[in-house]
Order: C-alpha cells, then sequence, then structure tokens
C-alpha cells in the first residue's frame, strides 16, 4: 500500500471514529429546556409577522452566524425588506449569537457607556433585565419588520399556535388570558433570549475554542493574524481575546465607516424616512439623546455604534469557503458598506492613509480608485486605535485567516 493511501485510510478511519463519538455524545445529551425549545419555535415563526412572511431568523440565520442570510441584500444595501413589501430598516441585522452575554446599558466612571443591544444600544434590558429579551420585542412592533399592531397581537398568535401548549406550559396557563397581554409579551421576549442564551447559539465551538483544548491547532497563519489582532493591528482593544472570549467589550465607536449610498432606507416610504438621503444615523449619540439622563453625552457619542462580537463574523460566507455551493457574500459595519473581511480589514488599516474619495463611493468603486470616502459622521471618529496601521498586505491577509476561526462548528 502507498504512502498516500495509508495517510487517505488513516484519515477516513479517524473520520469515522470522530462520527461515532460526536452521534453517541449527541444522543447522551440532554434535550433542551422548555423555554429554550418555546424560544426557538417562536424565534423561527414567519406567523408573526403581518404578511406571515417573516421571522426574527430570517434576519438572524443560524447558517449566517445568526445575521443576514441573503447573499444578494449583503452585496447592495445589506438592510433587509420588512413583512410589509418595500419597506427596510435602516441598519444591517446585527448577529444574534452571544448577544444575552450583552449588560444592561450603564455608563462607567470613565465615561463609557457600556451594554444593550441594537447598534445604537436602546435595547438598554431595564425593562426585561436582559438586553436581549428587550431587543426580542422590538421587530414585532416595527412597522419596518415584523410590522404587528400590538402586543395582543403577537400574544394571540403566539397564543393560538402550534406551541402555544408549550408556551402556557411554561409560563402558566393563565398566561394567554386577555388580561394578561403585558406579561404575556414580556414572557414572549424572555423566551426568545433563553432561546439565544442557549449552547446551541452561543455553544464556544470554533476552531479558535478547540485550540485551546488541543483539539485542534491553528495554521502558522492564522497564529500569525491571532498575534497581530492582538499585538500590531489593535483589534483586541476593543475585541477582547482570550479563552472562551466574546471579542468585544460591548462599548461603542465611530469608526469612521461611510454611508452606505445603496441603503434601501434612504429611497424608502418618507413616512419612515421623512430626510430621505439626507438622513445620518446618529448611533448612540441618537439614543442618548431621548433620554434625559443621559442627553447631556450625546454630542461626544454621535456616530458611535456597539462594537460587535467577531464570533460566527466569517461562517457561512463564500470569502471562507469560495467551493461551498450555499456560501453567501456576508456584510459588515452596523451599516453593512463592506463585503468582505478584507475590505474591513484594509479600511482598518488605511482610513487615514489613502486619499478621500469625491463622492459617496460603494465599497467596490472606493477600492478600485484606492480612496475611501468621507465618514458618515465626521465628530467623535477614532483616530487611536485604527486608521493607519501600516499593516502590510500580507499582514491584513493573516488578520483574516485568524478572523475565520471564530466560526462555531467549523
Amino acid at each position: 500500500m502507498t504512502t498516500k493511501r495509508v495517510l487517505l485510510f488513516t484519515f477516513m478511519c479517524t473520520a469515522v471514529l470522530l462520527l461515532i463519538t460526536f452521534l453517541a455524545t449527541a444522543a447522551q445529551s440532554p434535550d433542551a429546556e422548555p423555554i429554550e425549545q418555546l424560544g426557538e419555535s417562536i424565534f423561527s415563526d414567519t406567523n408573526l409577522s403581518a404578511k406571515l412572511n417573516q421571522s426574527c431568523a430570517s434576519c438572524h440565520d443560524p447558517e449566517a452566524g445568526f445575521t443576514g442570510p441573503i447573499s444578494d441584500t449583503n452585496a447592495h444595501g445589506a438592510v433587509y425588506e420588512g413583512s410589509v413589501p418595500g419597506r427596510f430598516g435602516n441598519r444591517k441585522p446585527p448577529s444574534a449569537a452571544y448577544a444575552t452575554l450583552s449588560p444592561v446599558f450603564y455608563m462607567d466612571k470613565k465615561g463609557l457607556f457600556i451594554g444593550g443591544n441594537f447598534w445604537d444600544g436602546r435595547a438598554t434590558g431595564e425593562k426585561l433585565g436582559n438586553p436581549a429579551a428587550d431587543q426580542a420585542q422590538g421587530p414585532f412592533l416595527n412597522p419596518l419588520e415584523q410590522a404587528l399592531g400590538s402586543p395582543a397581537d403577537v400574544v394571540s398568535k403566539v397564543c393560538g399556535g402550534d406551541y402555544g401548549d408549550l408556551f402556557r406550559e411554561v409560563w402558566g396557563e393563565s398566561i394567554c388570558d386577555p388580561a394578561n397581554v403585558d406579561k404575556a409579551y414580556d414572557a414572549i421576549g424572555l423566551s426568545i433570549a433563553a432561546y439565544e442564551d442557549s449552547p446551541e447559539v452561543n455553544a464556544f465551538s470554533s476552531e479558535y475554542d478547540l485550540s485551546f483544548d488541543g483539539k485542534t491547532k491553528l495554521s502558522k497563519e492564522e497564529r500569525k493574524g491571532y498575534a497581530l489582532f492582538q499585538g500590531k493591528g489593535k483589534c483586541k482593544l476593543c475585541h477582547l481575546s482570550g479563552k472562551d472570549a466574546l471579542f468585544t467589550d460591548f462599548t461603542f465607536d465611530n469608526l469612521g465607516i461611510p454611508k452606505n449610498p445603496e441603503n434601501p432606507f434612504y429611497y424608502a416610504d418618507l413616512a419612515f424616512n421623512p430626510l430621505g438621503y439626507d438622513w445620518i444615523d446618529l448611533g448612540l449619540g441618537g439614543f442618548l439623546s431621548s433620554r434625559p439622563e443621559y442627553a447631556d453625552y450625546a454630542d461626544e457619542s454621535m456616530g458611535m455604534q456597539k462594537v460587535p462580537t467577531l464570533r460566527n463574523v466569517g461562517k457561512g460566507s463564500c470569502e471562507a469557503d469560495p467551493g461551498d455551493p450555499g456560501c453567501i457574500i456576508k456584510a459588515y459595519g452596523h451599516n453593512g458598506y463592506f463585503k468582505s473581511l478584507a475590505g474591513i480589514v484594509h479600511f482598518y488599516n488605511t482610513r487615514d492613509v489613502l486619499l478621500q474619495c469625491p463622492g459617496d463611493y460603494t465599497e467596490e468603486q472606493a477600492l478600485a480608485a484606492n480612496c475611501w470616502p468621507a465618514p458618515e459622521v465626521s465628530e467623535n471618529v477614532n483616530t487611536a486605535e485604527l486608521g493607519d496601521l501600516d499593516l502590510t498586505e500580507e499582514e491584513e491577509a493573516a488578520i483574516v485567516a485568524f478572523l475565520m476561526t471564530l466560526s462555531d462548528g467549523d
């Protein structure tokens, strides 16, 4: 038998043993808690929308790392059409994975705002004790998303759904009484958060995670990328790393990301965006201005968006696996301006080095012209931690290679 055949035979035997071990482990694993099962059912139910065509999973698909799964949408405007045709949100869907680990929104002793969910932090967690639970209630009633009319509409559909009995089992027989609408609506948010907090969503099963237990080993390029991530690239300053790290510090930052000129929200019904193309995403500052106790901090927070987790950042992307027929283009940044990790890493590296584009270029146009457009919000741009990192092309590629190791299930 040739050496090649011996290696192939050894590989096949190892693969079979791993599969048997996996199946045995899966068979012994306890079922998900009833509240997690309930949360997953609600999360995946398209009936919980005005046109019976959109669920939470429509914009937070597990195969895409719990973010937007439509390649063509990501390749352009990157925001998703709601249940009602022609209505679009204004930001790219953030990942729902690891969202439950964000703390309740607060300001620390240094004056930094931390926690919450949504890109601007407005799902604070002050209502239900977990920002993910607060966030879960938002899309149901948002006319640009699932577009249901009231909490009572949502509760009625949940109580009458295939999992209505499970809802009553988890929350009590009286939960569906008309007098308990507010309580039931809160229970729906908490159920979704329970699912999002489950090991199915927060799996910690990436190649990066397995390397800590010696179950796999990062390649030379991936290890180089990690070293750059920790050092010259300054990534760890916001995306904390280490064993079981969440790769975010839950703070907010204005990275100087340009306006996404393909965002359909700019051209939507004036009832939802009366400013049209002149609308500016003020991020955290816009939210703080709506809260009297925080309004004094709004100006210094304009343009800041929540620092996202980097876990699953490449999951499902054609950049990670160009040979996969099911792969998608993924979008990056709060507005989906960037269409690849290579693109956004290059932006972090060269934002303050390249010339400014003479207009609102797309990423493709900017890369072709070797320029970057002006920031959408020019105030409060972080110039201390990105913009001129002096990374080589090879170093940029190594960082991207490392980021690909953060996908769960790989």
